[in-house]
């Protein structure tokens, strides 16, 4: 994993869900950011003042792509 060198800093409320969904858009993202910050995980909700670190990650549609290239039948099955 490497790191951006920028870091979040927390508002009171936030929780790493939050984060990942403002940060990289999609709170899927929040796994990434618990393993960047080991020292934070046993918070659920920060208090304030708190410093993420943020990990670059690849960004991406990688199952809308695949389903891009999948080719669709002209008919159904079901009326070949």
């Amino acid at each position: 994993m490497t790191f951006s060198g920028q870091q979040y800093v927390c508002s009171a409320g936030d929780t790493f869900d939050f984060i990942a969904l403002m940060v990289y858009g999609d709170e899927k993202y929040a796994a990434e950011l618990m393993t960047a910050n080991p020292d934070l995980v046993e918070q659920c909700v920060f208090r304030g003042g708190e410093y993420v670190d943020l990990p670059v990650l690849e960004i991406g549609d990688k199952d809308e792509e695949e389903d891009d290239e999948t080719e669709m039948p002209d008919t159904a099955p079901w009326k070949e």
